[in-house]
Order: structure tokens, then sequence, then C-alpha cells
């Protein structure tokens, strides 16, 4: 039998295609770089950097039975990650994102996620009939939940008794969809972990900085969140008070994928017991390493 995973990571597992340059880069741009292909979406990143960090991800997501798919599945595995209770659907196709990336950060990005939303609460299936948890036997570990499920869905799990004991961690996906995640604001046992943007968002206001974000956002009703700034200050806040350091400066070579990894080793840092100012420092030296392309994709 399969042994029981770490973690749940619960939402996008697709291609990422990326363009990058060392160029700086306005509209309408022209200029040599480089383009890869590789597994990402929200869920991959977060379950890649775990399994980079010794831990046991499970993919909770969509992916088609087409080739993309099938090649992707057989990446996902040989990273070490848990492929068992991913929904493969017959009639839509696997996801991808695509993502322009300049000297002077990213330019412009289009997630297709369709086949993600499409799929709905299939993907959950393991958490209801009994694989992974179900009625009266919730998963009661750690799940990292990601904002490309549709709204209505993340309402339901906000709901959800199949959620209730988990200790539930959480990211918007993209300043776009970071309002979907207004109805998990207020539950109890869930850390969000947001930028300044999609804090602002969040409080339908501008912030100048990570704690005054963090500040709101509990004020709003939030059990604890965690604000990134790019470069700048970020913040832990709960209703304790709020912790507060700032990142190392580092050369930035890439940024898609930064905040995954900041979220992924911040788990892993209180996975194994670091307090917040402890597994606030790991994270961001984590992100650093991953931004400077100390560490892979």
């Amino acid at each position: 039998m399969t042994k029981r995973p770490d973690i749940l990571c619960i939402g996008s597992v697709l291609w990422d295609v990326i363009g990058r340059t060392p160029a700086h880069m306005g509209a309408g741009a022209d200029v040599p770089g480089r383009i890869t292909r590789l597994p990402g979406g929200v869920a991959m990143n977060i379950a890649m950097t775990l399994g980079r960090f010794g831990m046991r991800p499970a993919l909770l997501t969509a992916i088609g039975r087409d080739p993309e798919g099938d090649e992707l599945v057989a990446d996902c595995a040989r990273m070490g990650l848990v492929t068992d209770h991913i929904y493969r659907s017959d009639d839509l196709p696997t996801d991808r994102y695509m993502a322009v990336e300049g000297g002077n950060g990213l330019i412009a990005a289009i997630a297709d996620a369709h086949s993600l939303e499409a799929a709905g609460d299939k993907i959950l299936r393991p958490l209801i009939d009994g694989t992974l948890g179900g009625p009266g036997a919730p998963w009661a570990g750690p799940i990292a939940l990601d904002g490309n499920l549709t709204a209505g869905l993340l309402a339901d799990i906000a709901r959800s008794d199949s959620f209730a004991a988990a200790d539930l961690r959480i990211a918007p996906a993209s300043p776009g969809k970071a309002e979907r995640l207004l109805p998990l604001l207020p539950v109890r046992n869930a850390t969000l972990y947001v930028n300044l943007e999609e804090a602002g968002l969040l409080c339908h206001r501008r912030f100048d900085a990570a704690p005054d974000a963090a500040k709101a956002l509990i004020e709003r009703g939030a059990a604890r969140v965690l604000v990134t700034n790019g470069g700048q200050t970020t913040a832990d806040g709960n209703a304790e008070g709020i912790v507060a350091a700032d990142p190392r400066p580092v050369l930035v070579t890439r940024v898609t994928g930064a905040g995954d990894t900041f979220m992924a080793a911040h788990i892993v840092a209180e996975t194994h017991g670091a307090g917040r100012e402890d597994a606030l420092r790991d994270a961001l030296d984590a992100a650093a390493h991953f931004v400077s392309g100390d560490i892979g994709s």
C-alpha cells in the first residue's frame, strides 16, 4: 500500500512555460532570452519544495489523460510526490501557465487553469470517500491549498467538515484571484500567505508595508496571515501580534514560484518545531535562494 503522505497539496499542477531575459522589458518588447517548460502551478511548486526538504506531499488536482498529462504525472512521481489521488480527466486537457520575466521582474503572465476549475470537487473525493479522510474522520494533518479553485468550491471548503481538523495553509495563486479567499478569511484553523497587493485586495485598501497589512487582516477576522512584499519587510500576524523580518538582498534571476517556495519552506520549518521568528527567517532564506537561482525548480 502507498505510504500515507505528510501533507496534501490541493490546487493547480500544470506545465509552466516561462520566457526569461536579463533585459529590462516593456510592452511590445522583442528581445533574446530562454524559454523553458517545467512542472509548475501553485500546488506543484509548493509540493516540489516540500519534497526537497524531506516531506512526502500528495497532490490533489486535475490532470488530463493527454500526452502532456501523462508526462506531467510521470515527472511528479519521479520527484517522489504522491500521485495516486490525482483526478485524471478523459475530456479535459492538462492546464498550462505562461509567463514572461525580464530584468525588471514579471512582465506578464496568463494562467490557464480551466480544467482544474471544471473538475470542481472531484479533486476532493479522497478526503470524503475514506481514502484520506471521511465522515467522522477528517484529514488531521497539514494541507496546502491554492486559490486556483473556483470561488464556489473555496466557499464550500470554508464550511466543510472535511477540512475542519486540518492545519490549513492557503495561497491566493495571484492577485487576480485573491478575493476568492474571502470566505476562508475567518476560518480559525487557516493561515493565509499573501503578498502586499493581495492583502490590499482582501482589505479593499492600499498598504505601504507588510506589518500594516497583516494587522489589518487580523482585524478583519483572519486567524493568521503572512504578508510578503518582495525585497521589503515580511510580516507574520496573529492574535498575539506581529512578527516581522527583512529578506536578505540577492540578485534576482527569477520570480515565478518565489511565493510558493516561501510558503513551503515556512510550513516545513513549523512542522519541525520552529517558532514564529525562526520559521519566518527560514522561509525568507529559502525564497532568497530560489530567486537568486541557487536552488533548482
